[in-house]
């Protein structure tokens, strides 16, 4: 057999490859050994965790056994298997239903809580269901708000009674639960988040940091032209946007109108309603009693003078002012709804 040599040049798919296995191959065990010059692929790793003990050792044995080693191995959490609660949560009662997909109605659906109970949790929810009305998702909301609306200190009592609107007893039974569970608890929240990295840099050797940033920024080429019709349009369209927020300003507005009217139409009638005013006589009464009110917005001031044959259309009395000025002499008429008053300057 020839000695061993690494395949540089990449695979093609038309030609066939062969295919060896262990008994075809007696001599196998003594090629293993070989250090075969492999170049160096990168790992997608970063450099401190290319250096990590328990990683270096593990490589080296593989490259040196040929196998992984029982002793040579990169610590992992070890899985626990519960059958009885698996088998609890999900029974094994399935059936084939009618139809594989189902289309729901598009729709708001109501934001879960980020706070998931844990067993201990279920233990204390059963023990207060037996005092109190309490869900499993009631409380998941509840120290959801309580983790949301913490710092680095946890919330007063107080504080908590506004941030939870639920009875006072209720609140207190949960708050001294989630005080206890947090001086329990080991990290800052019991909600977990994603660990960044921080503005300071002090993090970059700490392997928990799941999204790093970009040390080395790509340029690129950007062509940026600043004419006359960019401009134009610009302005075109601060334009366009200050007349749809005016729009919408003045939207608001009547719809407000339109509310406040219905809220006075709905008193109006409850207050005939506990009168007995089923004809409408009391609202006809009260409405001729009531004086007509001025209308406030103002009239336009137009001269007017004593043989003119045009006149307010809303003139009522005719009032003369005389005021002496050094030498001026000018008329000026102020014109209200219903009263038009000539001053002399």
């Amino acid at each position: 057999m020839s000695k061993l040599s690494f395949r540089a040049r990449a695979l093609d798919a038309s030609k066939p490859l062969p295919v060896f296995r262990c008994e075809d191959l007696p001599d196998l065990a003594e090629y293993a050994s070989i250090n075969r010059a492999v170049p160096q692929m990168p790992t997608g790793m970063e450099k401190e965790e290319e250096s990590e003990h328990h990683l270096q050792r593990a490589i080296s044995a593989q490259q040196v056994y040929g196998e992984k080693r029982d002793n040579m191995v990169i610590p992992v959490p070890e899985a626990e298997s519960n059958i009885a609660y698996y088998e609890s949560i999900y029974p094994g009662e399935f059936k084939m239903p009618k139809q594989l997909i189902h289309i729901q109605p598009f729709s708001l659906d109501a934001e879960q809580p980020d706070y998931d109970m844990d067993s201990e949790d279920e233990v204390f929810v059963n023990k207060l269901k037996k005092r109190m009305d309490i869900s499993p998702l009631q409380f998941e909301e509840m120290i959801d708000r309580l983790e949301k609306g913490s710092g680095q200190q946890p919330v007063s009592l107080q504080e908590a009674k506004l941030l939870l609107k639920e009875d006072d007893e209720l609140i207190r039974e949960v708050y001294e639960y989630w005080i206890k569970k947090r001086k329990n608890c080991r990290g800052p929240s019991l909600i977990p988040a994603v660990k960044q990295e921080k503005r300071d840099g002090s993090s970059t050797n700490d392997p928990y940091v799941a999204f790093r940033r970009r040390t080395e920024k790509m340029q690129t080429r950007k062509n940026r032209k600043n004419d006359e019709a960019s401009y134009e349009k610009m302005l075109k369209l601060r334009r366009d946007l200050s007349r749809a927020v005016t729009i919408l300003e003045m939207i608001k507005r009547r719809e407000k109108s339109k509310r406040e009217l219905l809220h006075l139409t709905l008193e109006i009638i409850e207050k005939r309603y506990n009168l007995g005013d089923y004809s409408g006589e009391i609202v006809s009464e009260v409405m001729a009693q009531r004086q007509p009110m001025k209308p406030t917005y103002a009239i336009p001031i137009i001269p007017v003078s004593n043989s003119s044959p045009f006149k307010h259309q809303e003139t009522m009395e005719l009032k003369e002012y005389k005021v002496k000025v050094s030498n001026v002499s000018n008329r000026v008429v102020c014109c209200d709804i219903s009263k038009i008053q000539h001053f002399r300057i």
